[in-house]
C-alpha cells in the first residue's frame, strides 16, 4: 500500500470558533504558507492528482480572491463510510472476517487489537492479502497469485453479505448527528457523497438502510474499486469532486482515521476528523478540527455553519 508524507502540507495556524449550538470550543487551523496547489497529471490514475508547487499565482487570481472571500463557498460534503456514518470496525467488518474465515475452515480470527493494527491498510481485501503475505497463506489457499487474488475476492463477496445482515438487523446504527448533518447539507444545496475503501454493496446498504431511501437517491457513493488505489491515496476524493463537478478547495472531508485525513489533504481539501473506537489515539495533527462526533442536539458538536465557516476562514488566509 503506497504511503503518502504528510510533510509536503503547509503548516497550519490557529483561529477560534465557539459553536452557536453548544458550549464546545474548537481550534480550527487554516494553511499559511507560499505554497499553492497545482493540479498535476497522473497517467497510471487517468484522474487529476494534486502535487504542491511554491509559486505566486497570477495577477488575475489574486484580484478575484479578494472578491470572493466574503463568501463561504461550500458546495459539497463529503463522508468516509466506516467510522464515520457508522461505527462498524470492531463488531462489524471484524466479526463478519471472522465469521468467513470460520466458515472457510480458515485457523484465523482477528481479535481487537490485532483487527486495530490491520485498519492502517485500506480496502477489505488488501487487508487480508497484507495478512496473509506477513503470516503466511492458508493450506486450502492457491499458491499462483492470479488465483489468490480471485481467493481474496471470493472472501471477501461472502465477508460482505454477512456484514450486510449485521446492517439489516440494525446491529450498527448511525453515528450520532450524522442525518442532521445531511439534511442540512441537502436543504441547501450542498452536494454529499460517501467517499469509502470498502465494497460499494456495503456502502450503498449502509446508506439506504440507516440514512433512507429518500436521503440515499440525494448521495452520491464513490467506493470500493472505483479507484485502482485506496486511501491514503487522494484518487476517491478526486474522482468524487470531478463527477460532481466541483472544486477540491470549496469541499469538506469528514474522516474519522489518519489515511483518511491523509487522502482528503492529498486531494487539496479542508478535513474535520470525527474520532471513532479504533482511531481516537491516531495523530490529526492536519485536521482542520477534531471532534468526538458531530452530534445531535442537545450535544451538537458541529453543523453546516461551522462548515461554511471553515472555508470562509481559509479563503480569508493569506496564500
Amino acid at each position: 500500500m503506497a504511503s503518502l508524507a504528510l510533510s509536503f502540507l503547509p503548516s497550519p495556524c490557529s483561529s477560534s470558533y465557539s459553536s452557536p449550538l453548544s458550549s464546545s470550543h474548537c481550534i480550527i487551523k487554516c494553511p499559511s504558507s507560499p505554497f499553492h496547489r497545482q493540479q498535476l497529471s497522473s497517467s497510471l490514475l487517468g484522474l487529476k492528482k494534486i502535487g504542491w508547487k511554491k509559486c505566486s499565482p497570477p495577477a488575475h487570481q489574486k484580484r478575484k480572491h479578494h472578491v470572493t472571500t466574503q463568501a463561504a463557498l461550500l458546495d459539497a460534503l463529503l463522508f468516509d463510510c466506516d467510522g464515520v456514518l457508522v461505527d462498524t470496525e470492531r463488531d462489524g467488518h471484524r466479526i463478519s472476517f471472522n465469521q468467513t474465515f470460520a466458515q472457510n475452515g480458515l485457523d484465523v480470527a482477528w481479535d481487537v487489537d490485532l483487527y486495530g493494527e490491520l485498519l492502517k491498510i485500506g480496502g477489505g481485501k488488501e487487508r487480508m492479502a497484507y495478512y496473509f503475505n506477513k503470516v503466511g497463506w492458508p493450506k486450502v489457499a492457491p499458491s499462483d497469485f492470479a488465483e489468490q487474488r480471485n481467493f481474496i475476492a471470493s472472501l471477501h463477496k461472502q465477508k460482505t453479505v454477512l456484514f450486510m445482515n449485521l446492517i439489516q438487523q440494525g446491529a450498527l446504527p448511525l453515528r450520532p448527528g450524522v442525518a442532521r448533518l445531511v439534511d442540512e447539507a441537502l436543504s441547501n444545496n450542498v452536494k454529499v457523497g460517501i467517499c469509502s475503501t470498502s465494497n460499494e454493496k456495503a456502502v450503498s446498504g449502509i446508506v439506504r438502510v440507516l440514512l433512507g431511501s429518500e436521503r440515499a437517491d440525494s448521495i452520491s457513493i464513490f467506493a470500493g474499486d472505483v479507484v485502482p488505489r485506496k486511501k491514503p491515496d487522494p484518487a476517491i476524493y478526486l474522482l468524487a469532486a470531478e463527477t460532481l463537478q466541483v472544486l477540491p478547495s470549496r469541499c469538506i472531508v469528514i474522516e474519522d482515521s489518519a489515511i483518511g485525513l491523509q487522502a482528503a489533504k492529498a486531494a487539496g481539501m479542508m478535513c474535520i476528523v470525527t474520532r471513532s473506537g479504533y482511531t481516537a489515539a491516531e495523530d490529526f495533527t492536519w485536521a482542520d478540527a477534531v471532534f468526538d462526533n458531530i452530534g445531535d442536539p442537545p450535544n451538537v458538536k458541529f453543523d453546516l455553519e461551522f462548515c461554511k465557516h471553515l472555508l470562509s476562514v481559509k479563503s480569508k488566509s493569506p496564500r
